[in-house]
């Protein structure tokens, strides 16, 4: 027997009061967010924010050449489309699916609407906050940090946001998310690996010892996360 998805495995649509989340279901679309999907083009207008359960999407900023880095990941923590509520319809970040799984999604006419309401108002300026916070972190931390710290930090960030150990990625995927080359990702998993801390073998990464990639990153991980709990303190773990 299949189970229906369900939205509150979103820990923003999770902490809305119920009348508020009643009120959105008629409205809230289940959606398949599989591996590589463009959720949005920088420039693009956005006519839905996202609202992941189980997939991660990965945010980037793309320059004028083509290259590309993350500067930050939303989970099911967060929402993905905070233009539409912060002013704008469109972003100068691309959005693609890093971890598939599934979410929901809402109209951008719908959460205008809703964003007018103080509840969501206040939950989705604070998570905004938070998001901006990672942002700031990443592009601080891809400057002045060795790559291998990098790469535990973003392990640490997309582990927070799924269930399990587990990540399923190519190597071309995870060097986009990090600005980097390939031979890059190889050289800083192979010497994680080494350490005892993760197994990396094709597209495929186990974490074997998470507190010690918390000892090998960088402070910018605890930073990210001590404002995230700071600013969501009554988010469930899921």
């Amino acid at each position: 027997m299949s189970v229906s998805p369900d939205p509150r495995k979103n820990q923003l649509l999770a902490a809305l009061p119920d009348d508020e989340l009643q009120r959105w279901l008629p409205q809230l679309e289940s959606v398949d967010l599989p591996l590589g999907m463009v959720v949005y083009e920088s420039g693009s207008t956005l006519s839905h924010v996202y609202f992941p359960t189980t997939a991660i999407v990965s945010l980037l900023y793309v320059m004028e050449n083509g290259a590309s880095a993350e500067i930050a990941v939303v989970g099911n923590e967060g929402v993905v489309g905070i233009s539409l509520f912060m002013g704008g319809e469109s972003t100068p970040s691309r959005a693609v699916v890093q971890s598939a799984g599934r979410g929901f999604r809402l109209p951008s006419e719908a959460i205008k609407e809703e964003f007018k309401r103080a509840p969501v108002l206040h939950l989705l300026l604070r998570y905004t906050q938070a998001l901006i916070t990672q942002m700031a972190q990443t592009a601080v931390c891809n400057r002045h940090h060795a790559l291998d710290q990098q790469l535990c930090r973003w392990l640490l960030l997309s582990l927070d946001r799924l269930q399990g150990n587990e990540l399923v990625m190519t190597q071309e995927l995870i060097a986009n998310m990090l600005g980097v080359r390939r031979e890059g990702v190889t050289e800083g998993a192979l010497k994680l690996q080494n350490l005892g801390l993760i197994r990396y073998s094709r597209g495929r990464i186990t974490v074997l010892d998470r507190p010690g990639l918390e000892k090998r990153t960088c402070e910018c991980y605890a930073v990210v996360k001590k404002e995230y709990d700071r600013l969501l303190p009554d988010r469930q773990a899921i």
